[in-house]
């Protein structure tokens, strides 16, 4: 009797972690159950993958979804489904919504909000303060926590941790990794004078490469004296990259796209206060460092950080204008086209966007396409070329940087737990999104 399936993506080139080739993927009660000539065998539906590419779901591990509180910007619906739209199967969302995730009970509510209502599967970072510090240990454990999370600059009220006690006491009260925001808020506010209003060519000015450095060494010195181990989010200077390629023992790295596909100060001679963020985006030399540093493999994830506002909050002048800009959905497409220009292979782009997360995260069943993995799969199109317009964008804020660029490489279709979400630019199913497990958290707390 023949196998049988409840799918099979058929005759695609499987990327993976052994290799890529053409190889049939046999899905069954959403886990991968089969790879390879799967001719022979039954399944409920079979889709036809020849020509295309079939990646291990595509993971972003930095968004902010804004719900609760900031729901004109976006909401964990809308978030999601920007992120299936553009390939994605797995997002963690960052704490300072209003109110903060910081406790129990704000997790909790986070999670039930996007059962079954985000379209994508889920995490949640817990937002690190000086009250909650003791509890931390607790906090990082509860189910649907990816991580915890620290401001050590860019923030304001209690999410913000700046001095080196403070961020000592939440290491030593953590097992798990802790993702930081690694800019100095010492050096940020003796620094606030080289702002120049109306003119957002100043931010990297202001928020300079040294800011980050001082701030990425003293996390790694912390990381070392309380031995822990640490996560330096959207990394944007080359000398951030040389100093980590040194301590990979405690530290790993995320670039996000826009560090690496903009570049200062033209993009903000383009786009003003659009193209502000925090830290902000470099110049030339900067950019090319984090090139380097991802083809060394010294940065282990990319994730988009979307930030999110309304037009209104961007178009106030520099420096009011709202740092942050959408993202999850033009990850996908964006990696792709620098694959296409031969800037990083397409294997490496698996690596940071599926087995990277998973290993620096500790996610449990996830991250590759393998007998008995939870079957999370981006099906893209490497020859297709497309422009990213503003009806494509699926966030509440509804507009993009990227607007009228045109990318080589684009998402085809979205599976998540062995259900087919997107196909071709339209979601086809209701959402089911739900949390992700952890190695480190599999037995009760």
């Amino acid at each position: 009797m023949a196998e049988t399936f409840d799918l099979i993506l058929k005759g695609g080139t499987v990327v993976n972690q052994d290799g890529e080739g053409v190889r049939d993927v046999g899905i069954r009660d959403g886990r991968f159950a089969a790879i390879g000539d799967l001719g022979f065998a039954a399944a409920g539906e079979v889709i036809d993958c020849r020509g295309l590419h079939v990646l291990p779901g595509v993971m972003d591990t930095h968004v902010h979804f804004r719900e609760p509180g900031l729901t004109q910007k976006e909401d964990l619906e809308t978030g999601s489904r920007g992120a299936v739209l553009g390939g994605v199967t797995l997002t963690f969302e960052m704490p300072n919504t209003i109110p903060t995730t910081t406790d129990a009970a704000a997790l909790a509510d986070k999670v039930s909000r996007a059962h079954h209502r985000m379209h994508c599967d889920f995490g949640f970072y817990v937002g690190a303060t000086r009250e909650n510090t003791k509890d931390l240990a607790e906090l990082e454990r509860l189910p649907g926590a990816c991580a915890i999370k620290v401001f050590a600059g860019s923030s304001t009220g209690s999410l913000l941790i700046e001095d080196d006690d403070g961020i000592r006491a939440v290491l030593k009260n953590v097992n798990r990794r802790v993702a930081f925001h690694s800019e100095d808020e010492y050096r940020l506010r003796e620094r606030m004078s080289f702002r120049i209003d109306n003119d957002p060519r100043s931010h990297p000015v202001w928020r300079d490469a040294q800011a980050a450095l001082m701030c990425t060494q003293r996390l790694v010195r912390l990381a070392r004296e309380t031995g822990k181990r640490i996560h330096v989010l959207h990394v944007t200077t080359k000398d951030e990259a040389e100093f980590l390629a040194g301590h990979k023992d405690v530290a790993s790295a995320e670039v996000t796209p826009a560090h690496v596909t903009l570049t200062a100060p033209d993009c903000y001679e383009r786009l003003g206060t659009l193209a502000q963020l925090n830290p902000p985006v470099r110049d030339a030399m900067h950019k090319a460092g984090l090139w380097h540093a991802l083809q060394q493999g010294i940065i282990d994830t990319c994730g988009s950080d979307h930030s999110p506002h309304t037009r209104e909050e961007k178009a106030h002048p520099y420096p009011k204008a709202h740092s942050g800009m959408p993202g999850v959905q033009t990850l996908v497409p964006l990696m792709l086209d620098h694959v296409n220009a031969g800037r990083l292979t397409l294997q490496r782009f698996v690596d940071l966007t599926s087995a990277g997360p998973a290993r620096i995260f500790g996610i449990a069943g996830k991250g590759r396409i393998a007998v008995g993995y939870d079957a999370d799969v981006t099906v893209v199109d490497m020859k297709r070329r497309e422009t990213i317009t503003e009806s494509w964008i699926a966030s509440r804020a509804g507009w993009s940087p990227y607007t009228g660029v045109s990318v080589k490489g684009w998402p085809i279709g979205t599976f998540v737990r062995g259900r087919q979400v997107m196909w071709d630019g339209t979601i086809v199913t209701a959402s089911s999104g739900e949390s992700v497990r952890f190695l480190e958290t599999l037995a009760p707390a």
